[in-house]
């Protein structure tokens, strides 16, 4: 399916990439304004990689009452590890709230092909290391071919991301993302993931160590956690969930339901009754 080609460079220093969000500086920041994207003083913007979410390296719970969390470490800084060698940065040293301040080389190149942005004015997009040969802002036809270069496919078939689509994506790369992940159900993640088996909540722990699922769960629970000053309680987790109107379609059924429908709470036990790659997320 076509989108735009925007050609350019990756950068890690100062920032806090993860294993599904980089910072990329277009060589044209113009080609930027048609999209929405919000961007820093020198025409940075931050990617969000289209289908694809990792495990948290950092995530602020909102309101901020249990302060900066993250899951198990494994993971989630293997992640973040592997998305960075993809794009050729080595010797990357991290500070506070996992910002690199240090990393060789600076920057390296590649391009993205993308066609909007999120509500946060970030850039949803496939990151591709490298050049491309078509020109800058030419619009490109994404196959099956091109998919699989793709950093998105690369950490589905590595086994470190979880496929969480959204309601943009064209169905013929969402299917070929879904076969990535059949591939990498014996590897990596998978071995450890409770997202549809379950798992209890005994303590905040539970969630940042102990239990791999799917991080649009895990930012989910650990809102409401915090919503409750840290209650474990979990008596209101679905009306909590039901008011956040995450809106989305099961396939193959086609089924339009909200995300508490395929949430199943019992007691301080939490599980998903639908696998993650047939769930289509609507964008907010």
């Amino acid at each position: 399916m076509p989108l735009m080609l925007i050609k350019g460079n990756y950068r890690i220093l100062n920032a806090a990439p993860d294993g599904d969000s980089i910072k990329f500086y277009p060589d044209n920041p113009d080609l930027w304004r048609p999209l929405g994207v919000r961007t820093n003083s020198s025409g940075g913007g931050q990617l969000r990689l289209e289908g694809i979410d990792t495990l948290e390296t950092h995530y602020q719970p909102t309101p901020a009452t249990l302060g900066m969390l993250h899951q198990p470490a494994q993971f989630a800084q293997g992640a973040a590890e592997e998305l960075l060698k993809f794009f050729g940065f080595r010797n990357v040293v991290r500070g506070n709230r996992e910002t690199v301040v240090s990393a060789q080389p600076q920057q390296t190149a590649g391009f993205i092909l993308t066609r909007f942005s999120d509500v946060y004015g970030r850039c949803v997009a496939f990151a591709f290391k490298g050049g491309y040969p078509q020109a800058d802002g030419a619009y490109i036809y994404v196959d099956k071919n091109l998919l699989r270069k793709s950093a998105n496919h690369h950490m589905l078939g590595q086994g470190l991301a979880y496929p969480t689509y959204y309601s943009k994506l064209y169905p013929d790369l969402r299917q070929e993302m879904t076969r990535a992940v059949t591939s990498a159900r014996r590897k990596g993640l998978w071995l450890q993931d409770k997202t549809t088996a379950g798992f209890l909540v005994k303590d905040l722990a539970a969630l940042t160590e102990r239990n791999v699922i799917l991080p649009k769960l895990f930012r989910r629970v650990v809102d409401y956690l915090a919503m409750n000053d840290g209650d474990l309680s979990l008596a209101g987790f679905k009306d909590y969930l039901e008011s956040r109107q995450d809106r989305m379609i099961i396939l193959p059924q086609g089924h339009v339901t909200g995300f508490d429908y395929v949430i199943k709470v019992t007691g301080q036990r939490i599980k998903m009754t639908v696998p993650p790659e047939q769930l289509v997320f609507m964008e907010k």
